[in-house]
This record gives C-alpha cells, sequence and structure tokens, in this order.
C-alpha cells in the first residue's frame, strides 16, 4: 500500500488495522516461540531414538497425531486439511533432524 493510499484510509479504519496488524504479528511471535520449544523437545527424541538405534520416523506416532491434530483444528474452526499440511511440514523438519542426529553429525539443526 502506497503512502498515498494510507492517506485515503478513514483514521478509524487505520487505527484498527493496526491494532488487528499488531495482534497478528504478537500471534505470530508466540507460534515461532512455540515451534522453537517444540523442536527441542524432538530433538531430544531424536537423540533418544539414536542412542537406542530406533527408526527416525514413527509413522503409527505420526497417524495419531495427525488425527488429533485434525480433531483440533475442527474444534478451533480451523481448517483440518491446513493443520495437516503444517503438521506434515513440521513432521518431515522433526524427521530430518533425527536422520542427522542418528547420522552422528555433532552439528544438528538447533530448531
Amino acid at each position: 500500500m502506497t503512502s498515498s493510499e494510507t492517506n485515503d484510509i478513514d483514521e478509524a479504519v487505520q487505527a484498527e488495522l493496526t491494532r488487528l496488524r499488531e495482534s497478528i504479528d504478537n500471534i505470530d511471535a508466540a507460534v515461532v516461540h512455540m515451534l522453537a520449544e517444540r523442536f527441542k523437545c524432538t530433538q531430544q527424541v531424536g537423540h533418544l531414538k539414536a542412542q537406542h538405534r530406533l527408526p527416525p520416523a514413527d509413522p503409527a506416532r505420526e497417524a495419531r497425531q495427525i488425527a488429533r491434530l485434525r480433531e483440533l483444528a475442527e474444534s478451533a474452526r480451523l481448517d483440518p486439511a491446513f493443520a495437516e499440511k503444517l503438521l506434515n511440514f513440521v513432521i518431515a523438519e522433526v524427521i530430518r533432524h533425527h536422520e542427522t542426529i542418528a547420522g552422528g553429525d555433532a552439528d544438528t539443526p538447533r530448531s
């Protein structure tokens, strides 16, 4: 949006847009911090799996998590297909980390 377009917006509308966008920014920050915490836990799982020579992926657990997240999404009025796509993306990254850990790479991803 150009500055001339911003000048054409009613002051009350601009204030409401700013308020909403600040909320969105705060939520985005919370999501990033929650993902970081999640990955700290999954890193520990990866090390435990590597120590006990367990496979990086656990398809049964992943299927349970997807079903659980779809139910949570429905109750939160979020598109379950979107929630599933998001979780599949996260799971793929977790498995990648677990494979790296199992390979003995000392510089494992920090996320």
